[in-house]
């Protein structure tokens, strides 16, 4: 367990002692009804990008920034803003003035967006929820062998339609990052239609649970340091640098998983080849050699940039910027429509159990006059 901002940097800085090869392997192996699920539906993903090693990393990395561009990003904004209003929408008229972030926004937005990129049916939102939450149990999560077999059902579920989406976009090339991937294939970049499929699944689940996660934890602590939301409501151009503020405070992953690929040296401590890795980006970004005051939450920290919650090194987030866009606009409209805006204890928030995720369950909010 590595957990110091400097080593941990530089274990991520050095992909080639510190390998991402477990980054997505389960927690606890698959027993065998679940393997035999899994084969007898033809489960043969093993990565996006997050676990696969270079070159062939950087050879998938090439193709995929293709379709993460700016251009592609800033054509997805009008629609995230006017999904944001709409659920604020709904949201406000509760007769009650009461709401949930997690179930009125944070829960449906950024899985449509990310299947809006990807140019799937929005429609599918509770099914890719179905899907996801299966994945997150099953690779991070401590399942016996009869509690794996419902979610590996769902797993080859989710293999079998990444692989749909290739299919038909290699049929009819659509305007979304599937048809960008195809687009390059066809152009003589390398990367097969199972590596695309592949991309997908990763990215239907890494795009959209660990943003839910930051909006959620965006306002959980956000509204309970009323001079720090008040200065956002005085002056909202701060909202980029407080978006930063949440993902060192309270990131969406607080822990990851490396493996070293030979004998090496951490901190001193001597580390063996084969062994695994648990680097705690959590306290990284609360390390007080990196950070002044670091259990302070401070939307106008200067070096708040620096954190770790996107790693660093070839594995750096992809879809980072997607995720800050996202972030910025939910609080943009929130403090623009209800400055009021509080949250209802928020001592009592319990959160998901899990080896890498810090994921509130729920997180109530009001915004009644008191």
């Amino acid at each position: 367990m590595v957990t110091r901002y400097d080593d941990i940097k530089a274990i991520f800085a050095d992909h080639q002692t510190f390998s991402s090869e477990n980054t997505a392997a389960p927690v606890r192996a698959y027993g065998p009804p679940t393997k035999q699920i899994m084969a007898d539906g033809g489960f043969s993903v093993y990565s996006g990008l997050s676990s696969r090693q270079a070159p062939e990393h950087t050879r998938i990395r090439s193709v995929v920034i293709k379709g993460f561009t700016p251009r592609r990003l800033r054509q997805l904004e009008p629609a995230i803003r006017e999904r944001v209003t709409e659920l604020l929408d709904a949201m406000l008229s509760a007769p009650d003035a009461q709401g949930e972030i997690v179930r009125d926004i944070a829960y449906d937005l950024p899985t449509e967006t990310i299947l809006k990129l990807i140019g799937v049916n929005p429609d599918m939102v509770p099914t890719f929820k179905r899907w996801s939450d299966s994945r997150a149990a099953m690779t991070w999560g401590d399942l016996d062998d009869e509690q794996q077999i419902p979610h590996a059902h769902n797993l080859v579920e989710y293999w079998q339609e990444c692989q749909n989406v290739v299919a038909q976009y290699k049929e009819n090339l659509g305007e979304n990052f599937t048809s960008d991937l195809l687009r390059a294939q066809a152009e003589g970049d390398p990367i097969t239609d199972h590596e695309i499929a592949s991309v997908l699944y990763s990215l239907l689940f890494a795009g959209h649970e660990t943003t839910t996660t930051l909006l959620a934890n965006s306002l959980r602590v956000l509204l309970p340091a009323r001079a720090q939301w008040e200065s956002l409501v005085a002056d909202p151009t701060g909202i980029p640098a407080a978006v930063e503020e949440v993902l060192r405070f309270s990131g969406s992953i607080v822990a990851w998983r490396r493996r070293a690929t030979r004998d090496a040296e951490i901190a001193g401590v001597s580390i063996p080849k084969g062994a695994n890795i648990l680097v705690v980006m959590g306290s990284a970004n609360r390390d007080p050699s990196r950070f002044e005051h670091p259990d302070d939450f401070d939307v106008a920290r200067p070096n708040v940039r620096e954190h770790l919650s996107f790693g660093f090194g070839i594995h750096t987030c992809i879809g980072a910027p997607l995720a800050r866009m996202q972030m910025k606009i939910v609080l943009e409209e929130l403090i623009r429509r209800v400055p009021q805006l509080r949250a209802v204890d928020p001592e009592a928030i319990e959160f998901r159990e899990n080896l890498s995720f810090r994921v509130p369950t729920a997180v109530p909010v009001a915004w009644n006059e008191v």
